[in-house]
């Protein structure tokens, strides 16, 4: 079996685990077989003094 990796950025205004989970939903399209993820890094902006749209980088590992 081979695994592939993919680095996908996922965004939601509700939260980090919802970032990540629209970039599981969003490489789901394409990729078949999701098996794992790595969260990369977290980001988000901020907007007066409230956290705003939450972004994570993560690689999403899938078979064939």
């Amino acid at each position: 079996m081979q695994v592939k990796v993919s680095e996908v950025i996922g965004q939601s205004n509700e939260g980090w685990r919802s970032a990540v989970q629209n970039a599981v939903n969003e490489a789901g399209r394409t990729m078949k077989n999701i098996t794992g993820v790595e969260v990369i890094n977290f980001t988000a902006a901020v907007e007066n003094g409230q956290v705003k749209n939450f972004k994570t980088d993560v690689k999403i590992a899938y078979t064939e």
